[in-house]
């Protein structure tokens, strides 16, 4: 079957158009304060509900500029320094989800140091914030025709043909996987995980292993970038950037489960 064709742009007003892919950022910050706010009723998580619109504030440039560097320096490094420019020119598309968790934790880093908390509590109270934003952005992808998945079986039932792709060869919808394992089983997890008091760090930890392994699966059913291929040992750029999140958070996780659950925030990094 054909995915459905979608006009990237939701509505115009005069000669500004709002497509649907921004929509889905803001889509992801709602969420982040919906749920924010929820969490924030539980003292014991060391965040108020005054603090969490700053703490979007910081969250939404560190999403936003990482995302934005991250897929510069990540994917099309030559380009961007021959043409320093064209990194301003966001309107062409480019974004990277690894970028964007960077920006995040760097987001998280400053407000903690600001506000003198733990970036360890700021750190666990946003990892289940995280995943409903994942999945507004692959749904955007989704509605733009774009990182379409690789050839899949033809009598695979839900095996699309994207038309922005050129061809007629029916591929996984890997956009929808994406949204699917980055977004609900990975909020899920890491949500009810952090339902309770956990060694400080650990639900943190938690949500990079998570990432770092639903996104190297799902790598494998995504065609890789055209300019890119895949590179060492068969894998392509998402695999390789995921391990690294993945490994950190296997060291987070190891380091953090020796503090005692639901231990006081402090001012320590």
């Amino acid at each position: 079957m054909f995915a459905p064709d979608f006009d990237p742009v939701a509505f115009s007003i005069g000669p500004l158009a709002v497509r649907w892919y921004g929509l889905m950022y803001l889509v992801g910050f709602a969420m982040f304060l919906i749920l924010g706010r929820i969490r924030a009723r539980q003292a014991w998580r060391g965040m108020s509900a005054a603090e969490l619109e700053d703490l979007l504030f910081y969250g939404v440039v560190g999403v936003i500029a990482g995302g934005r560097l991250g897929y510069c320096l990540f994917y099309q490094p030559e380009w961007f320094l021959a043409h320093p420019l064209d990194v301003f020119k966001v309107w062409q598309g480019g974004m990277s989800a690894h970028g964007g968790i960077l920006g995040s934790v760097a987001a998280m880093i400053f407000f903690a140091w600001q506000r003198k908390k733990s970036f360890w509590t700021i750190a666990d109270f946003v990892s289940p914030l995280v995943a409903p934003g994942l999945m507004a952005g692959r749904i955007g992808n989704f509605i733009n025709g774009e990182l379409w998945g690789r050839a899949a079986d033809p009598g695979l039932p839900w095996a699309m043909v994207f038309k922005n792709s050129g061809t007629l060869i029916a591929r996984h919808p890997s956009q929808l996987y994406e949204a699917l394992l980055e977004g609900v089983l990975l909020f899920l997890v890491v949500w009810v995980y952090s339902m309770k008091p956990r060694a400080r760090g650990t639900v943190g930890a938690l949500f990079c292993m998570g990432y770092g392994t639903v996104r190297f699966i799902v790598e494998y059913f995504r065609e890789p970038d055209s300019f890119l291929g895949l590179g060492l040992f068969g894998l392509s750029r998402g695999q390789w950037l995921s391990i690294p999140v993945f490994v950190v958070g296997l060291a987070a996780y190891a380091y953090c489960r020796r503090q005692p659950a639901g231990s006081a925030p402090h001012a320590e990094l």
